[in-house]
């Protein structure tokens, strides 16, 4: 009989009926004088006692400012200390955290703030040369219902501090107890490559269940130090990091406000971490620091890729020298909270590196058949598809967008290729947008990508489709060299291809680069790559020969 590609988490660890409020009050009331944050930067240092009372100062601080349950509350800040108050103090309150990327310009902001409807603003004053004030002044106007903009360092956040002396326990409590676990608390912008972004509308039982149940499997006490370099905004951070943390008792470590491989290293070593959080890039960019092997990372045990595709070879210098024998391999998307399936501490060599895992806890995995949504054999490449407490409650107030990927039977549709292996693992082999059909074949990126990376010159890859008169499309492969390596050409790279992978799969182009076009979160954008190369190389009347 076939063995489809359907799998189930069936698990004997219920999932938490709770409010995130109610969560971190249970963890400050077990362990109030445990180191729930450290925020390396500043030099500054919470217990969980402190955390929550600072949490609750920002609840009430919002109560003051007429922020009712159900409100949208937004926050435009790199990571920092307030980041994480106002995440809680929101999830105590009842506001809606509207989580705004720190890269977004004035034309993003403006229509984040108009489409989400937020009613008070958090914001830093400024993101590396970017004035966040003069920014916030320049929509402000545009935005009806805006009423109140605090920013993080000045008077203002001063102010909106104080003005948690004006409400009581009593009224705290009251609201705290009025929420329910199933009410929205998270909105999200997903970083689509086309349009406007959608807003992942996200309830406190997907992401606290989700951030406990990560923390699960990378088996979190109050012992694990947890080093995030990923931005809060993002269900990495605020999820995977701080709800993974908090529901455990674990410590959270803030290395920097931005990406620095440098300080992250040195945050580890001085904070002895346990485990650390990236996308690939960064731990490439860590491995490639000079003077890496003087940093003392011993302390780690464990901690998180994911973001975009793994890559093998690089997961296996993490586990080796970075000591984090216990790594595991996320996948997800921020419209399930956003991890479905991950690998565990004790997945052989093999699994922990060439796969992205199996289903998480109490959720389902199947691979479709894109056009009928029929279960596929196992071993056969379809959509991941996934179902279960993790699936957003929708793209806010749009019902329509929301019907393109949640299904009548609330299967959420990935738009993702995957292969669903007979143990049950899973392999991501592109998105359906990125497979390339060159000559009638389907060619997955991500392979060919693996197979690059054993090049030994090549610190990073990314391997695009390019339009083309004869075969439809091409390959292209976009390199980032290592350090002191001779440049590599096209020709060079067909002979050390050939006789290896099949040659429709050996890249026709290839494009040396320092780096990668990529969203904050990590991703690369392989639209925006297409775009440039198709222009470089003068292949824009290829793309327009006519097709039946």
């Amino acid at each position: 009989m076939t063995q489809l590609s359907y799998a189930h988490g069936g698990s004997d660890q219920p999932l938490l009926g709770q409010t995130i409020g109610a969560n971190l009050i249970a963890t400050a009331a077990a362990r109030p004088d445990h180191e729930a944050l450290v925020d390396v930067a500043s030099g500054r240092r919470y217990s969980y006692a402190e955390l929550l009372s600072w949490s609750q100062r920002v609840a009430k601080a919002l109560l003051a400012a007429g922020v009712a349950k159900g409100d949208r509350v937004g926050i435009w800040s790199p990571n920092c200390a307030e980041w994480v108050a106002v995440q809680y103090g929101t999830a105590l309150m009842g506001a809606v955290l509207v989580t705004v990327n720190p890269a977004y310009r004035t034309s993003e902001l403006d229509y984040v703030l108009r489409q989400s409807g937020v009613k008070l603003l958090i914001s830093a004053l400024q993101h590396r040369t970017s004035d966040y004030r003069a920014m916030v002044e320049e929509v402000r106007d545009r935005v009806t219902g805006l009423g109140q903009v605090v920013f993080i360092g000045d008077d203002t956040w001063t102010s909106f501090e104080a003005r948690a002396g004006q409400i009581g326990d009593e009224e705290l409590d009251w609201r705290q107890h009025s929420l329910n676990f199933d009410e929205a608390i998270n909105i999200q912008y997903t970083s689509g490559t086309t349009g406007f972004p959608k807003g992942a509308t996200l309830s406190h039982h997907n992401i606290l269940n989700n951030g406990y149940f990560v923390g699960q499997l990378l088996g979190y006490t109050p012992a694990d130090r947890v080093c995030l370099p990923v931005p809060f905004y993002h269900c990495f951070g605020m999820v995977m990091g701080n709800l993974g943390c908090t529901s455990h008792g674990s410590t959270i470590v803030i290395p920097a406000p931005l990406f620095d491989p440098d300080a992250t290293l040195r945050a580890i070593e001085q904070e002895r971490c346990t485990s650390l959080y990236g996308v690939p890039t960064m731990f490439i960019a860590e491995l490639a620091l000079d003077g890496f092997a003087g940093y003392d990372l011993t302390s780690l045990r464990t901690g998180l890729m994911a973001g975009s595709p793994c890559p093998i070879e690089v997961m296996k210098r993490v586990m080796t020298e970075m000591h984090m024998g216990e790594v595991g391999i996320a996948y997800g998307m921020t419209e399930t909270s956003p991890v479905s399936t991950q690998t565990r501490a004790g997945d052989d060599l093999e699994q922990r590196t060439a796969t992205v895992g199996r289903v998480m806890p109490h959720v389902e995995i199947k691979i479709a058949e894109a056009t009928t949504g029929s279960v596929v054999a196992v071993g056969t490449p379809g959509e991941v598809c996934t179902r279960g407490y993790s699936v957003m409650l929708g793209y806010w107030d749009e019902p329509d967008k929301t019907a393109e990927v949640i299904d009548a039977a609330r299967w959420m549709h990935t738009g993702d290729l995957g292969v669903m292996r007979e143990d049950g693992y899973l392999n991501i082999v592109g998105r359906i947008k990125d497979l390339v059909i060159r000559g009638g074949e389907n060619v997955y990126p991500r392979e060919i990508e693996e197979f690059l990376y054993t090049h030994p010159d090549v610190a990073d890859v990314a391997v695009i489709g390019v339009p083309d008169a004869r075969y439809g499309e091409e390959l292209m492969a976009w390199i980032k060299l290592r350090p002191g390596a001779s440049p590599i050409d096209a020709g060079e790279l067909r002979r050390y291809c050939e006789g290896r992978i099949a040659h429709q799969k050996i890249p026709r182009y290839v494009k040396l680069v320092e780096d990668f076009p990529m969203t904050v979160t990590g991703k690369v954008r392989k639209v925006e790559m297409r775009r440039i190369s198709t222009d470089e190389l003068g292949l824009g009347p290829a793309g327009s020969v006519p097709t039946a």
